[in-house]
């Protein structure tokens, strides 16, 4: 069907942008969201948005007298600076948990680029986010996500997808959402500081059924595409959990990966040609997405 006048007005989408909306439409990625999902378009709309990592870490590290005591230590270091926190006399880990709610979830406002993350049709989603917004603005679709949330306990099983017959396969309407680093609501679930980091990595070694990351979902990570949203590969603990779902699968048969960061970082680029990275930043690039997947789908319903 040739294009209409009003198709003929559209400005052509960025050839990056449709290529990831060809994974997007066929349901091969895994939507990858990080706190940088909230990154502000300019700074009178970051006053009701969560707090990110470094400004959530130079608080903490002011409220508790980090930099007295480690004047030579960056106080970005959110893992260095909680672990502090957790073990400073007045403070502790009751304390700390309490410091980040208020800082991530109460009073706060998601970012509308979440809420038009959340419109997609993405299938799974991960995030190491401890805030409740994405799974809020899933349910404002009118999508029923099923959620899983990392618990440091060895002892107890990984819930996996449960579909409405045995074998379902998460859905667009239905998706799998797993919280990798904790739910605010849970506290023994963050992972937080340095020694909460470690037992994270050790736990990814346990046998499957005990493994944090769902079976289902580790399948997943080794056959579909994934996109980061809101990271930067610089974070080493990034590179690290990114590295261990993939571990065993050969570099020829990795799926496509995805980052969309406006600084790539040069180093990081060719340790990872395999990584394709979109300069872009998320208020650019998640509207170009959202236009792009909006027209495909008119054209079909059109068709």
């Amino acid at each position: 069907m040739a294009d209409t006048p009003e198709d003929a007005l559209v400005v052509e989408t960025p050839a990056d942008v449709r290529t990831v909306a060809d994974e997007v439409v066929k349901g091969n990625c895994i939507l990858f969201v990080g706190a940088g999902v909230h990154s502000p378009e300019s700074e009178e709309s970051a006053l009701d948005l969560p707090m990110l990592g470094g400004e959530l870490s130079k608080y903490i590290a002011g409220e508790t007298g980090y930099a007295n005591d480690y004047p030579k230590d960056q106080v970005t270091n959110l893992a260095r600076v909680s672990l502090y926190a957790e073990h400073k006399q007045d403070f502790g880990r009751p304390w700390l948990i309490r410091t980040i709610r208020e800082n991530v979830q109460t009073g706060k406002q998601p970012s509308p680029m979440l809420e038009a993350l959340a419109g997609l049709p993405f299938r799974y989603i991960a995030t190491t986010n401890y805030d409740n917004f994405f799974e809020q603005c899933l349910f404002q679709k009118k999508k029923n996500p099923q959620v899983v949330v990392y618990n440091p306990d060895r002892n107890v099983a990984t819930d996996d997808y449960i579909g409405d017959e045995p074998g379902d396969d998460p859905t667009a309407e239905r998706p799998f959402f797993l919280k990798m680093h904790g739910h605010i609501d849970k506290p023994e679930s963050m992972v937080i500081t340095d020694e909460d980091y470690i037992q994270f990595v050790l736990r990814m070694g346990d046998p499957e059924g005990f493994h944090p990351v769902p079976r289902s979902f580790h399948l997943a990570f080794s056959r579909l595409c994934t996109i980061f949203v809101g990271y930067s590969l610089l974070d080493y603990n990034l590179r690290l959990l990114f590295k261990t779902l993939r571990w065993g699968v050969q570099p020829a048969r990795q799926p496509k990966t995805y980052s969309i960061d406006p600084y790539p970082d040069q180093i990081i680029q060719k340790v990872y040609p395999n990584i394709q990275f979109i300069v872009r930043n998320v208020w650019s690039f998640v509207p170009m997405l959202q236009a792009e997947l909006a027209r495909r789908q008119k054209k079909e319903d059109v068709a």
